[in-house]
């Protein structure tokens, strides 16, 4: 008879639910977050177990692997997704993993995409350098509030990349707000010097596919977009219609309708929010250094605001990428500028 299981992860343990063919509970079980316990807890039911759920959850990288190099089949839960069910979580972890469990022996159960163990790495370190570039975003809007506070003056965060420590001490009277900027621009220079190591190390360690080259003709998108996009996207075939996509990359609305009217909100947490990211820089670079992009911006701007008008730059975008990469074709601006 067939089992299905659901491994409940935390952050220190997780709980092991299975069930038969016919729903009914056959084993539960909580143990520490250590591979042999998991293991040593499913070897009696080896034979019987069908797939295993493990929700996506911060920390599924070693189980997912260690399951997967045992032979079992694997489904990532994706638990934003299913809260989507009325009634999905329950009064405890248990309930709630024998749940999953039945969705996945009905085959109801949505599931995400297990990304590649070997090209894992590279693409933490791409997250790991947009990481730095928001914390230094972060130091540069904090000096520049300390200097519109205290001198009545603005600064542009191209400026104050260029500061040094010393050019601090002569812009403020104060000893406090001295210590305060020289510590902001510190902050700064250790950033982009660390930004810069990660960027020497990505492009020495990364494998550049075919759809690295062409991502690179789309407007607003140079290398290290390139890899971000190319790395967070993977296989383009998982994604069955170019909609999909740009709801993955988060550049569309999200609402819920029913009988064709809106019911409320839906759940703008769902999709890539590394995608979103590169794909919102793309078109801000893009609205700078386009001609034919800025003229198509203004037309937006004079029917909406300033973040739709982007917005709906990033949403052509995306949808350009998914057929540069789906099509392997250079991008061509009257087919999505116009």
């Amino acid at each position: 008879m067939d089992h299905y299981v659901v491994i409940d992860l935390h952050s220190n343990n997780s709980y092991t639910a299975i069930i038969d063919n016919d729903n009914k509970n056959v084993f539960k079980k909580k143990t520490k977050n250590d591979l042999r316990l998991v293991l040593h807890a499913l070897k009696p039911y080896r034979v019987q177990v069908k797939g295993i759920v493990v929700e996506s959850t911060y920390n599924w990288y070693w189980l997912v692997d260690g399951l997967i190099e045992e032979g079992y089949t694997i489904h990532l839960a994706n638990p934003s997704a299913i809260k989507q069910y009325s009634g999905l979580k329950h009064s405890d972890d248990l309930t709630d993993a024998f749940h999953l469990a039945n969705l996945l022996r009905l085959g109801i159960l949505r599931t995400g995409y297990i990304y590649p163990k070997e090209e894992r790495p590279v693409r933490d370190l791409l997250r790991k350098r947009t990481q730095l570039v928001h914390q230094r975003t972060l130091q540069i809007q904090s000096y520049q509030n300390l200097v519109s506070r205290n001198l009545g003056k603005g600064m542009n965060g191209n400026a104050v990349k260029k500061l040094s420590e010393d050019d601090v001490e002569h812009l403020f009277h104060d000893k406090h707000l001295v210590v305060a900027g020289k510590v902001s621009i510190a902050t700064i220079l250790f950033l982009a010097e660390k930004i810069k190591q990660l960027e020497k190390t990505l492009h020495k360690v990364a494998k550049l596919r075919d759809e690295y080259r062409l991502l690179m003709t789309v407007p607003g998108i140079q290398k290290i977009l390139a890899l971000t996009i190319m790395y967070e996207t993977g296989p383009i075939e998982r994604f069955a219609k170019v909609g999909n996509y740009a709801s993955y990359c988060r550049c569309v609305g999200s609402r819920r309708l029913s009988n064709e009217k809106v019911k409320g909100k839906g759940n703008r947490k769902n999709g890539n929010k590394h995608l979103c990211w590169a794909y919102v820089e793309a078109a801000h670079h893009a609205l700078w250094h386009y001609e034919y992009v800025e003229r198509y911006y203004q037309r937006k701007m004079a029917k909406t605001n300033l973040i739709v008008a982007r917005k709906t730059i990033a949403h052509k975008l995306a949808r350009a990428c998914y057929y540069i990469i789906r099509d392997q074709k250079e991008f061509d601006p009257t087919r999505v500028f116009v």
